[in-house]
């Protein structure tokens, strides 16, 4: 039934909801040009430049033999005196310096004194016999040999009661018979001489000293050693 209202004349209520709201607006499309979108490449680049750098850095070490404790000059070198360490070198061409790990292990005789931890170098490892020196064995007092003197040591020894000098003379007022002598060997009292209860060491010595030691202990009325570190 028809009123007679004109329903083209009525308007919304207020708060409705719909009038007056503002109209949707659909954000733009970063195109191509857009320097935020080349900023953002720009760091993801640098980013994977420099992770792949770290990894490749990670992987830059050469397994090389190392001396696993200290070893004299004159002194064997075995596969047991060795062990693999990890090294980087800022130089590769450093690396023919050494023996790598990937190689068996160097055998021969030490030409000089090799410290626990060190890179062993190939300038360091000689034929047997190459570097001229003997080992001389020595039976010495306990208490005539730091309780530090071990396999790897440098010392002097000195010989007290030569023929000629005093038995009391101190080892500083003497020159000593071997000095700066490698210790090849140096086993503990209980694994030389149980029964002497003196200490073994066996010496890498020149063949030219050897000969004048042998012939000072030979001259000497009961003679003394007394062993002294140096290193």
């Amino acid at each position: 039934m028809n009123l007679g209202l004109d329903t083209s004349t009525v308007s919304r209520p207020p708060g409705d909801g719909l009038s007056g709201a503002p109209a949707a607006q659909r954000l733009p499309r970063a195109g191509w040009r857009d320097p935020r979108l080349w900023v953002g490449a720009a760091i993801v680049a640098v980013s994977v430049v420099a992770g792949a750098r770290l990894l490749a850095a990670a992987d830059d070490t050469v397994a090389v033999w190392v001396a696993s404790g200290d070893l004299a000059a004159g002194a064997p070198l075995t596969a047991g005196d060795l062990e693999r360490h990890q090294v980087r070198f800022a130089d590769g061409d450093d690396l023919d310096g050494y023996f790598r790990a990937s190689d068996p292990p160097p055998v021969g005789v030490l030409l000089r004194g090799v410290g626990s931890g060190e890179l062993v170098p190939r300038a360091a490892v000689g034929a047997a016999g190459q570097n001229g020196t003997v080992q001389v064995p020595l039976s010495v007092d306990p208490e005539q040999v730091p309780p530090s003197v071990g396999a790897g040591s440098v010392v002097d020894v000195y010989l007290l009661g030569r023929a000629g000098t005093r038995d009391t003379d101190p080892p500083g007022d003497a020159e000593p018979a071997l000095a700066a002598v490698g210790v090849v060997d140096a086993p503990d009292v209980e694994d030389s001489f149980v029964v002497s209860g003196k200490r073994q060491l066996v010496l890498a010595v020149p063949e030219d000293d050897a000969r004048r030691f042998f012939g000072l202990l030979g001259a000497s009325d009961s003679p003394t050693l007394t062993v002294v570190r140096r290193s």
